[in-house]
């Protein structure tokens, strides 16, 4: 063989090399983008999952709480309103039942925790929020090394072999720049 074969089927094996090593770096950044939108989805999920159970906890906590101060409430409104001795001590008794289980509560609790509660609620949503935009951010940035990749020379001459195509980013879908309400 001459020296004009060597030289292209040296060109040819780069090539062919370069080729290779393209398409795996393109299938391994193709599935990092999977990968990752996977983790978004995940945190969705913990996200789906966390607020129900979150909500409902406040809401039983609050309610006991509630419970109790009304209880108490109606006790002295029934002993203030009460006309004999026998209601008296219907409404006293009531009192003193009330008074127990707050006396509970606040040992359970050295202080009434609804607020801290909340406070826990309010942490643990922002720290869901936070999650999801993290990974939603990683997504970003792995769609977008990804689309940078795909479009430099000379990879965009051999993109269009493979099939690859640019992707798309996470984008906010109108509306969502509301705050959302929880009601309780």
């Amino acid at each position: 063989m001459n020296k004009f074969t060597w030289i292209i089927l040296g060109v040819i094996a780069v090539l062919v090399l370069y080729s290779w090593s393209l398409y795996n770096g393109l299938v391994k950044a193709d599935e990092n983008i999977t990968g990752q939108w996977a983790q978004v989805e995940t945190q969705y999920q913990r996200r789906f999952d966390l607020i129900p159970n979150l909500i409902n906890s406040v809401k039983g906590i609050m309610n006991q709480e509630k419970q109790i101060f009304g209880d108490l409430a109606d006790a002295r409104t029934r002993y203030a309103g009460a006309e004999n001795v026998d209601d008296k001590v219907k409404a006293a008794n009531n009192m003193e039942s009330s008074f127990g289980r707050l006396v509970v509560v606040m040992e359970n609790y050295p202080q009434l925790r609804s607020s801290e509660t909340v406070l826990t609620l309010m942490a643990q949503l922002e720290g869901a929020e936070n999650r999801i935009s993290v990974e939603r951010s990683r997504f970003n940035d792995a769609i977008k090394s990804f689309n940078t990749t795909i479009k430099r020379f000379p990879v965009n001459i051999f993109v269009r072999f493979y099939g690859f195509n640019e992707r798309p980013y996470f984008e906010s879908q109108p509306g969502t720049e509301k705050v959302p309400g929880v009601n309780f």
